[in-house]
């Protein structure tokens, strides 16, 4: 199965996702660090859609900025995620069984 994470390796959360994907027999994995290589904005939304979520609750509250994005529309919301993406809550992980994201953590057996 392959699976992609959308990481940051200075958040603990991330890092134990990634974990759990590198122990999973079967599992072909690719790490994408994105703060050096964001998503676009199509596949934010389309990420953010197949998780069942809106951009706002795809929102890292506790980012500098974020408070002011709160009230915002989704579209809004996209916007500021790519023009400074540590707005994106992490760890997003995807397989062709859908995407999470992993928090809690745990979530992430959802779609192995």
């Amino acid at each position: 199965m392959k699976a992609t994470i959308w990481h940051n390796p200075k958040c603990s959360t991330s890092r134990k996702t990634l974990a759990i994907l590198e122990e999973t027999p079967g599992v072909e994995l690719t790490v994408v660090n994105y703060l050096k290589s964001p998503p676009t904005r199509e596949t934010l939304k389309s990420l953010f859609e197949k998780a069942g979520i809106t951009a706002k609750q795809g929102l890292r509250k506790r980012a500098e900025g974020a408070s002011e994005l709160l009230s915002a529309d989704n579209d809004t919301i996209l916007d500021a995620m790519i023009a400074d993406p540590v707005l994106i809550e992490r760890p997003l992980v995807q397989t062709e069984k859908g995407v999470r994201l992993c928090r809690p953590i745990e979530s992430v057996h959802e779609i192995l």
